[in-house]
């Protein structure tokens, strides 16, 4: 088990450029199963899950080229379907949450998928209901063997339907999405989700030859083709990198100019870090943060009220940042009510910034209150370990804020998110080793 020292307290400045989207790379690179022609895709992040389904796409026998730093050629043009029923298969599929948007291209196009029951992030529930009722509302009859966590769906033929999804699932729709594009007739998906990611997906397959109408809203129409060809794709920068590199700007004091960001995609992200009082400037298409020297101030609502920060699906607030705007939150003047709805255990990694000495109540799985130091007090040096992507990454915003050397164990939940992490921000001044 790898870990970052951190030494913190010092002032950063330069320029970052994202990376390529993870939540997206996981969506295209299971797409390249629906065609038998190459596909080129570009700006893949380097980070362990997409790297994982790269070498998950190898193992079904897809020829993967790379021929540039995040640019790859992927052909499945003749797809090894025995070894979705392998051990290796059950062992490296549970391993990768990510895995279960193969289900949908297979079902589509070979007319059968199967899964192992995901892993990935230990933050509450995250059920496959919605995944499977789509399917099943297809065609496809569904199995699960209970003693190994397996699940699998089959058809002969897959036919258009109208569905009201039970929640608006990203990588459910995108699932759906990917099996219906080779139904029989029409799909209707009603409650869709309509993040950018998804956007980017349902373009991408109609350059590819689908007919999918209402792209960006909750109501997708889907025409069945016979077949799709090949295509090129880029991956949009990943908004919640950016919005981490936000967070650590603010918690640093610091100067930094985030790099081709495409604004019209970040929704709510700039707004709510304004809310927090932070300075978000647009010059182009880069974001510039200022050196916070004064701090920042969190706003209240118009009626004086305590500020809420709730996540909701696109285009509401992504989950994913909650937890850097509750690091942000600590040392801001004023307070913040921070309400997790969408999982119930990603705020219990609380109790780490409560022993650097952040002033956090957490109320119950979903809901904490911050009260912020307002830099008169800073955050203390600890050893602690990372749960998961999300609070790996504001944990280590912490520690390089923090007074003294801080250690984080279980950085390989860090690296399954974020691309050479350590390497990025030693560029723009932070003292941080990996060990």
């Amino acid at each position: 088990m790898n870990s970052f020292k951190i030494e913190g307290g010092h002032r950063l400045s330069g320029e970052i450029q994202p990376q390529g989207a993870k939540n997206e790379a996981l969506q295209i690179l299971c797409a390249v199963l629906l065609t038998k022609e190459k596909m080129t895709i570009n700006n893949i992040p380097d980070i362990v899950d997409v790297n994982k389904l790269i070498e998950l796409l190898k193992k079904l026998d897809v020829k993967v080229e790379k021929y540039s730093k995040g640019s790859y050629s992927f052909q499945a043009d003749q797809v090894n379907l025995s070894f979705l029923e392998t051990p290796e298969f059950k062992k490296d599929g549970s391993g990768l949450r990510g895995s279960i948007m193969l289900v949908g291209p297979m079902l589509g196009r070979f007319g059968k998928g199967y899964i192992p029951k995901p892993g990935g992030d230990k933050i509450g529930r995250r059920r496959l209901d919605t995944h499977f009722e789509g399917f099943i509302k297809l065609g496809a009859s569904f199995r699960y063997n209970k003693e190994d966590h397996f699940f699998g769906v089959e058809a002969d033929e897959l036919h258009g339907v109208h569905m009201l999804l039970d929640e608006a699932s990203v990588t459910g729709t995108a699932n759906i999405v990917m099996a219906a594009v080779f139904a029989k007739g029409t799909t209707t998906i009603y409650n869709a989700a309509c993040e950018p990611y998804l956007q980017q997906l349902c373009n991408m397959l109609n350059r590819m030859g689908a007919k999918i109408t209402g792209i960006g809203s909750n109501l997708l129409n889907i025409e069945g083709v016979e077949e799709l060809s090949g295509t090129s794709h880029t991956m949009l920068p990943d908004m919640i990198e950016i919005g981490s590199w936000i967070g650590l700007a603010a918690m640093t004091k610091s100067a930094l100019r985030i790099k081709n960001v495409n604004w019209e995609y970040l929704g709510q992200i700039p707004d709510v870090f304004r809310k927090l009082g932070l300075t978000v400037e647009r010059d182009g298409d880069d974001i510039v943060i200022p050196e916070h020297k004064n701090g920042y101030e969190i706003q209240n609502y118009i009626d004086g009220s305590v500020l809420t920060v709730a996540d909701a699906p696109w285009p509401g607030f992504t989950p994913d940042l909650l937890s850097i705007v509750l690091v942000v939150a600590t040392q801001a003047r004023g307070s913040v009510l921070i309400h997790q709805k969408m999982f119930e255990s990603r705020l219990f990694f609380v109790d780490k910034l409560i022993d650097m000495g952040a002033k956090i109540i957490l109320c119950d799985p979903h809901r904490a209150n911050v009260i912020g130091h307002d830099f008169k007090s800073d955050l203390k040096a600890t050893t602690m370990t990372s749960p998961d992507i999300r609070a790996g990454i504001s944990l280590l915003i912490a520690a390089l804020s923090a007074k003294g050397t801080s250690i984080i164990h279980n950085i390989e939940q860090i690296d399954r998110g974020y691309e050479n992490i350590d390497e990025r921000l030693r560029a723009i001044g932070a003292k941080i080793e990996r060990y």
